[in-house]
């Protein structure tokens, strides 16, 4: 089961997934691009794919979405939650429901799919929990104040349920990407951040499938970021929040 799986890193995921045989379960909240997905997916590599329509804001629809799949005999062994979304600018401008559904999205919805899928895994004495958090997790971001905070959240909960659930035989990964090459600065209004060169979504999903194989808690893919995220621990914190701020401050008005 793959959540935000109709464009970027989550894409990515299913069309790698599909690649080694795998049959999946798409979430998202297209149903024109889910379903076009699924059939691509189905004729070019022969798997069984399901889509389920699903705006996973809303307060127990996560929950539903593996109830949903699990009445149609579709009981997920590997779940990736990958959907989330950013807001850019000054805290006090943004829409605070905006940034309420934020904060659901990126870490209710993460918490209530893994709550809802460990139990099947711990029976069967198996299974995987992705949990796509950022290098944003790794030091807050002033003017993306709350998806730092929301990406900080699953990074802190994904390794906590590594280290309860992996002698019990199920794996939990959370992967912190750097600046993607998706449609992630364009949407969230921050287009101009400098951010540098972005990774290819194929890389960080084969960096996050390798550390998946290897038992790891987490994974930073790319030298550069691996870099860039022991910073923090070297300098002093308000020096790393002025470089970020540097990085991040709006060029403009009416970011999102």
């Amino acid at each position: 089961m793959i959540t935000g799986a109709s464009s970027g890193i989550g894409l990515a995921f299913a069309h790698a997934l599909a690649a080694r045989g795998a049959d999946l379960i798409l979430v998202a909240r297209s149903g024109d691009k889910l379903n076009s997905l699924a059939r691509e997916l189905v004729h070019c590599h022969g798997i069984l794919a399901r889509a389920l329509v699903a705006d996973l804001t809303e307060s127990g629809a996560a929950s539903d979405v593996h109830a949903r799949a699990s009445a149609l005999g579709l009981t997920p062994n590997i779940v990736i939650n990958n959907a989330g979304f950013a807001t850019h600018g000054h805290f006090d401008t943004l829409s605070l429901e905006r940034q309420l559904d934020e904060i659901s999205l990126n870490c209710r919805a993460v918490v209530e799919l893994t709550h809802a899928a460990l139990p099947a895994m711990l029976n069967q004495g198996e299974g995987s929990i992705i949990n796509v958090a950022s290098t944003a997790a790794l030091q807050p971001l002033p003017y993306m104040a709350i998806y730092g905070a929301t990406k900080a959240f699953v990074l802190s909960f994904s390794e906590a349920l590594w280290q309860e659930y992996r002698a019990r035989g199920v794996r939990v990964l959370a992967v912190c990407p750097g600046a993607t090459d998706t449609a992630f600065f364009d949407v969230v209004g921050a287009a101009e951040a400098g951010v540098g060169t972005r990774m290819a979504t194929d890389t960080v999903v084969n960096a996050s499938l390798q550390a998946l194989d290897r038992g790891q808690s987490h994974v930073v893919p790319g030298g550069a970021n691996r870099m860039l995220g022991l910073l923090p621990r070297i300098l002093p914190r308000q020096t790393i929040l002025q470089i970020v701020a540097n990085m991040l401050r709006p060029r403009h008005q009416g970011s999102m």
